[in-house]
């Protein structure tokens, strides 16, 4: 090939530099060239639908410019043309965000044909064009980087688009794993409520989470819950799990754990009596529907029947401490109580003005716990009656209650707390 390559960064590295924010990935476009120019230049082709190539050094990925058409319902239904001829504000103009939808040449000349860098100066999501309604997935992602721009806007002119999007069915398009996908990386942004805020003004969340879009206008015991409405309490608590650094499943969890007051009978608010097991059934659905990975539905399920007797397990004896933890299943997978209990402190603290409140029932029961594990079950087996080593049900009964002993132990030990942090 007689002249280099016109190469372009674009999208969300161009983005994040403008914002001062840090640059992990890169993306690049190339300008008129065909897929033999990059393979003669050493380039790897990995792109299935449409011409993309690794960097021989780098490993960075490299598009050619293309254009997209829609061809059916749902974010599968495009056609893309990628040829010489497709300029970059052709490229840029498929994109979704202005913010999203700049590049930069190799001199640094920003390009910048639809105000992306206006639209980072006044902190606004906006969507590029009409296209933007083609493809549903753009709805979630929007979602998303409203969670993780926390401080952005979305322009009313694109919320009254997402809105004719919904009502048009695109949502009921979206294949379950694309839904899981983006709500849990939105999960994990600073403000994972501004997502779920977004997808309810558009009306999106009733059709993917219908059982979490029935939480809002359902009231709560204020002496409970000052926020008294629990969609409210919903998204402080997601926000307070993500100020705690809580990792996926226990945010998961943290969404899902009241969903059975969205059922509860008009008669009876503003008391939840029986939510749990009501919102394990519905956070059940809720997975099986959406394909959610095994860590994040057990979480989630456990959170939602536990969560209240975790909240008083402050006031459980050794015996009750030691119920709860084996129902936990928590002497076989310590780390799903580790995200129970992250969920569970965002429920305590996800509260109006309660947010600095402190959580000693997650002390108390890993100290109970690190005791439970520390029970040498071998040694208590051996110290049976020789006609009781062969009895399994002897056997989990005297294990058992070696470890309520030494859970009574440390518990004792410490007045019927934890011991102090550090």
């Amino acid at each position: 090939m007689s002249t280099p390559l016109r190469v372009y960064e674009v999208g969300g590295c161009v983005r994040d530099a403008l914002l001062g924010r840090p640059v992990h990935d890169r993306d690049w476009v190339v300008v008129g060239a065909t897929p033999q120019d990059l393979l003669d230049a050493g380039y790897r082709p990995v792109g299935k639908d449409f011409p993309v190539f690794l960097h021989p050094q780098t490993h960075e990925e490299y598009a050619l410019a293309r254009t997209e058409r829609k061809t059916a319902p749902g974010y599968h239904g495009f056609a893309f043309h990628a040829a010489p001829e497709v300029t970059l504000e052709q490229d840029l103009a498929r994109r979704d965000l202005t913010i999203n939808a700049m590049a930069r040449a190799a001199d640094g000349t920003l390009v910048d044909p639809f105000g992306g860098q206006r639209d980072l100066a006044a902190r606004v999501l906006r969507h590029v064009g009409p296209a933007f309604a083609e493809d549903p997935v753009r709805i979630l992602r929007i979602a998303r980087f409203a969670a993780r721009l926390a401080d952005f806007t979305v322009a009313d002119e694109t919320v009254a688009l997402m809105q004719q999007m919904v009502q048009a069915g695109e949502v009921d398009a979206l294949v379950p794993e694309r839904v899981w996908q983006e709500l849990a990386r939105g999960l994990m942004e600073a403000r994972p409520s501004r997502m779920i805020e977004v997808l309810r003004d558009c009306g999106a969340l009733a059709r993917v989470l219908p059982e979490l879009d029935a939480l809002w206008g359902v009231p709560q015991r204020a002496d409970y819950h000052p926020e008294v409405d629990t969609g409210v309490h919903m998204l402080m608590v997601i926000d307070m799990a993500a100020a705690i650094d809580a990792p996926l499943p226990a945010r998961w969890a943290a969404l899902l754990h009241d969903l059975g007051k969205g059922t509860t009978p008009a008669d009876v608010l503003p008391k939840h009596i029986g939510h749990e097991m009501r919102s394990v059934d519905l956070a059940r659905r809720v997975c099986e529907r959406l394909r959610v990975p095994a860590d994040c539905r057990d979480a989630a399920l456990l959170a939602a029947r536990e969560h209240g007797n975790i909240h008083r397990s402050l006031d459980f004896d050794a015996a009750a401490v030691m119920r709860l933890l084996e129902r936990c299943d928590a002497l076989r997978r310590p780390a799903l109580l580790d995200h129970v209990l992250d969920a569970c402190e965002a429920d305590h603290r996800g509260r109006a003005g309660l947010q600095d409140r402190p959580y000693p029932q997650r002390a108390r029961l890993l100290t109970a716990l690190d005791a439970a594990r520390a029970v040498d079950a071998g040694a208590v087996v051996a110290a049976l009656p020789g006609e009781r080593k062969d009895d399994g049900d002897r056997i989990a009964r005297a294990v058992h209650q070696a470890r309520v002993a030494a859970v009574r132990e440390v518990l004792n030990a410490n007045g019927g707390a934890a011991p102090p942090a550090g």
